[in-house]
């Protein structure tokens, strides 16, 4: 068997595309564009980079970006002060906090002072809180980009077993309450999880999340499954390289020989993030400035 690739880069630009179109709609009915503000706190190379391309991404969409780059040193009290600024902002639909932060600073406590209806990463406590019960709200981007990708291969999810490898707050727990409230039966494993290849081998779908490279081996796959591979790992360079390769949690090749689909890395997970991420900030706009976005529209 050779597995089919799950192209997100190609997923992605569809649902940019159906983002740019919808955020023209709001532009004419609310008269201003949907707003989403970035704030970076450091020097830390590849952040920049990071949040560099979602502001390209927020204006090729059709949206305001609003970014706010913080020297290394900045204390808790400014950036609190800045997320207030942000929050009271009628032109902010989304703040993101770029994370992590550097280490002086109270990460939960940023994340908490968040307003819930601009919380475009999906973790207050309100936002998480929804997911669990069940309710609409923000999600996090990349378990949100997980699941379009399974079922734009798969269809309905209902009655599959699904077990989710790894239990952060930002990709296995959400990950996990969309799986079940898509009616999947899911497990959660992780570095305790016993006889972990066993608990991998009997799904029929199977998200990696544990920032281990290369650790789910071809042999833990249920044939016929289908692997999300969320992990994104660059191994120490070879003799003469530069820079090492970037693999994800799973070994690619041997997954491609049993699994019937499985993402890439690079080119699967990751650019679905962002999208989702611009997809949240038109979602928050709509609802913040009490214009009607259809259920599923996005």
């Amino acid at each position: 068997m050779t597995a089919e690739l799950i192209d997100g880069k190609l997923f992605a630009a569809t649902l940019r595309t159906k983002i740019a179109e919808f955020a023209a709609t709001f532009e004419q009915s609310a008269g201003r564009k949907a707003g989403l503000a970035v704030v970076l706190v450091g020097d830390d190379p590849a952040s920049h980079v990071y949040v560099a391309s979602k502001a390209k991404q927020t204006v090729a969409c059709g949206m305001s970006s609003f970014e706010h780059r913080l020297a290394e040193g900045t204390d808790q009290e400014a950036l609190m002060a800045l997320v207030d600024q942000l929050n009271a902002d009628p032109m902010v639909d989304g703040i993101l906090v770029q994370l992590p932060l550097p280490k002086h600073l109270d990460e939960q406590a940023v994340v908490e002072r968040i307003d819930p209806n601009k919380d475009v990463d999906g973790l207050t406590p309100t936002s998480t809180g929804r997911l669990a019960l069940g309710l609409p709200g923000l999600v996090p981007c990349t378990p949100l980009g997980s699941l379009m990708l399974l079922k734009d291969r798969l269809g309905s999810l209902s009655g599959l077993d699904a077990v989710v490898i790894g239990r952060s707050i930002l990709v296995g727990k959400p990950m996990a309450q969309l799986l079940l409230a898509e009616s999947c039966t899911v497990t959660i494993a992780h570095s305790r999880t016993r006889d972990l290849p066993d608990v991998v081998k009997r799904a029929d779908i199977v998200v990696a999340a544990v920032g281990r490279p290369e650790m789910v081996k071809g042999s833990w796959i249920k044939p016929g499954a289908v692997v999300i591979d969320v992990g994104i790992n660059r191994l120490p360079p070879a003799e003469g390289a530069a820079k090492g390769r970037l693999v994800g949690d799973v070994d690619f090749a041997e997954a491609c020989g049993v699994a019937a689909a499985v993402t890439p890395v690079p080119g699967g997970v990751g650019p679905m993030t962002i999208a989702v991420l611009l997809r949240n900030a038109l979602v928050a706009a709509h609802r913040n400035a009490g214009v009607a976005l259809a259920d599923g529209a996005l």
